[in-house]
């Protein structure tokens, strides 16, 4: 019963994320962003720091036409990656193509923003600009890619609506001395605009799109795997979202699996994430990625089944520098429990889940 209510401790007052040894304050998750970050306050090297801006943008338009566009600034110590993805997800003929500029040795010169709701995330050169851009209530994302695929470019000018409402943040320490996961997870944005590819639009209206924010600032151990999967739809008229996933460091304080219900937050236990055949948690080629997936909740409360449409699979493998991801893209069928007892049926709920293998 101990080791439950820690996996749910919810940290509630302001503070400093790390103390003067360079360690967490006090670890958990929160509703809001409570924790100063502060890049100076770090022990570890420079290259062993991982700061990045990851959004998602979705359009449902069911089995013939959906879409997704996700956009990337990182300074991931050793090697910075600024990427875009374009995502094709209807059923019949999904295809995805995602465009990468590397930077070596980026160790904070992108100077990205120490607070998540303050400062623009912007990444230039001669090929890429792209500009992630705060308000009090949204979020402006801009980008020109020139060269994107097949010799022709990429625009796109997004607005993703933030009210007032639960958000999930984490904190929670590696056993690595110095090394720790701070991250935000924003789901449920209302999204409108466009990208434009190839001559055609693909646009997002908020009457039926959302966007989603992966927030990550922290020291990582060396080699790592995670699973993570996020999703949002309209259900009944109501915003609802979710984040699951785990690998993020010692989640004995908390565990980032929630769910979202009309801009509240509702925490799950522990999740498990089953991909056919996933023997074992290094091993990235057995698992049948694109045969059905089983999730489950520790307490019965997120029971679901995944069926994938498309494998978003890239690696680099530089021998010391290793990614290896496959971010699965599909539909939700299942059920959801509400803590006040109210269920929540997901079905064809277009979302995604990752495995990934890093070692930097």
């Amino acid at each position: 019963m101990g080791d439950e209510r820690m996996r749910s401790h919810e940290v509630t007052g302001k503070q400093n994320l790390l103390d003067a040894s360079g360690e967490i304050c006090e670890a958990g998750w929160a509703r809001r962003q409570v924790w100063d970050y502060r890049r100076k306050d770090i022990k570890a090297p420079a290259f062993r720091i991982k700061e990045w801006d990851y959004y998602m943008v979705v359009h449902d338009g069911g089995e013939e036409d959906s879409y997704a566009v996700c956009f990337t600034v990182s300074d991931d110590g050793y090697v910075g990656l600024q990427s875009v993805s374009l995502l094709c997800l209807n059923k019949e003929n999904p295809w995805e193509h995602t465009e990468t500029v590397l930077n070596v040795f980026p160790m904070g010169k992108l100077h990205l923003p120490e607070n998540s709701s303050v400062g623009d995330t912007v990444y230039e050169d001669k090929r890429l600009k792209m500009r992630f851009h705060i308000t009090e209530n949204s979020r402006e994302i801009t980008c020109e890619f020139a060269n994107f695929w097949n010799e022709k470019p990429l625009s796109a000018h997004i607005l993703l609506e933030q009210p007032d409402m639960d958000t999930m943040l984490i904190a929670t320490p590696w056993d690595e001395k110095h090394c720790f996961y701070y991250n935000q997870k924003i789901n449920t944005m209302k999204a409108s605009g466009e990208v434009i590819f190839d001559g055609k639009t693909y646009s997002f209206s908020k009457d039926k799109d959302y966007g989603t924010l992966d927030w990550g600032r922290g020291v990582w151990t060396y080699d790592n795997t995670w699973y993570w999967g996020s999703g949002n739809a309209c259900i009944d008229g109501h915003d609802v979202g979710f984040n699951i996933g785990y690998g993020f460091g010692n989640t004995a304080a908390a565990t980032e699996n929630i769910v979202f219900y009309d801009g509240v937050a509702h925490k799950l236990d522990d999740v498990k994430i089953e991909i056919p055949n996933d023997v074992d948690l290094y091993d990235m080629d057995s698992p049948r990625y694109m045969e059905p997936w089983k999730v489950s909740e520790s307490t019965g409360r997120f029971e679901m089944e995944f069926t994938p449409i498309l494998d978003r699979f890239a690696k680099m493998d530089f021998k010391v520098i290793l990614s290896d991801q496959h971010q699965v893209f599909g539909r939700m069928n299942g059920k959801l429990t509400l803590d006040d007892g109210r269920e929540v049926v997901f079905k064809d709920i277009l979302c995604f889940i990752e495995k990934v293998h890093n070692k930097y």
